[in-house]
Parts: structure tokens; C-alpha cells; sequence
């Protein structure tokens, strides 16, 4: 056990310095306090913005699919504990989203603001819908749901912008 314990740390020393993980930390840390404590209070509709799923999105299309999963994974246990209704969601969710747009910008599209804002939006959707599932499992199912996932999504796309900025300047 002890073995593999330093030869974990060992691969985390040799492949990402320390400075980088202080700025994604730092990053992911800054967008959920600016999650919980502004974007929730802005509300059209009845729907608030929902900006850690572009984070998750920016951090493994920049990072690639594996350090964005496991920096998400964090985000994402810390976002489940932020939002009361949730129990593993956002856990399962954002190191999902972030895999996936690291994947795809490895070997399918580009790191540049339009393809980021495309695989935005397909997160954000997911994020919208599978929202929409966790409550129509816990309770009842309306159609109004639908409306209101889209409408998430689409209010959610402006802040989306605010992910992509950091990491991309960050890429060396």
C-alpha cells in the first residue's frame, strides 16, 4: 500500500507542477463560491445560472480527460455538499462531462472559443436534463420541467464565456 502511495505521488510530481494545481484549485474554488453565493441569486423565470458545468468542461478540454476528471470530481463533491438536494449528482456528473470534453478535444476538435462553446452547451444541456431526471425520480414528472432545463441552459451560456478565459490563458 505504502508502494503505491509513492508511486502515485511520484506520476502527480512528474506530470503537473505545482503551480498549475494551485490555479485550478483556485478556479474551481472562486467559480463555485460565485455559484452558491451570486449566480443563485439572479434568477429569470425562477431559474438561476448554472456556471460549474463550463468550468468542468474548460478544465478537461485544457488540462485533457484525466486531470480534468479528477479536478472535477472535487469540484463536484464540493458542489454536492453546496446544494443540499443533491446527493452524489454533481459528483458523478461534472468528472463525466469533463472526461468527455478532454476526450473529444484530444482527438476531435480544437481548444478555440467556438468548439469550447459548443461542448458548453451540450454540458450544460446534460446538466439541465439530468437535473430534470434526478427530480422527476424523487418526485413528479411535468412537462414544465423541459421548459425549465432549456431555459437553464440558455441563461447559463453567457456565464459559460467566464469559464473558457482563465484556462486559456493559463495554456502554455
Amino acid at each position: 500500500m505504502e508502494h503505491l502511495a509513492r508511486l502515485i505521488e511520484k506520476l502527480i510530481v512528474s506530470r503537473i507542477n505545482g503551480r498549475r494545481v494551485l490555479r485550478y484549485a483556485l478556479f474551481m474554488f472562486l467559480s463555485l463560491l460565485a455559484q452558491t453565493m451570486v449566480l443563485n441569486r439572479i434568477r429569470i423565470l425562477g431559474v438561476c445560472p448554472m456556471v460549474l458545468p463550463a468550468v468542468a468542461v474548460a478544465v478537461g478540454m485544457f488540462e485533457g480527460a484525466s486531470w480534468g476528471a479528477f479536478f472535477s470530481l472535487i469540484m463536484g463533491i464540493f458542489a454536492d455538499m453546496a446544494f443540499i438536494e443533491n446527493t452524489v449528482l454533481f459528483a458523478v456528473l461534472f468528472p463525466a462531462l469533463a472526461f468527455v470534453s478532454g476526450f473529444v478535444s484530444q482527438f476531435f476538435i480544437n481548444r478555440r472559443f467556438f468548439a469550447f462553446m459548443g461542448v458548453a452547451l451540450a454540458a450544460l444541456l446534460v446538466t439541465g436534463f439530468v437535473q430534470l431526471l434526478h427530480t422527476a425520480v424523487s418526485d413528479v414528472f411535468s412537462l414544465s420541467m423541459i421548459s425549465t432545463a432549456l431555459l437553464q441552459t440558455l441563461w447559463s451560456l453567457p456565464f459559460a464565456v467566464l469559464a473558457y478565459l482563465p484556462p486559456a490563458r493559463w495554456i502554455e
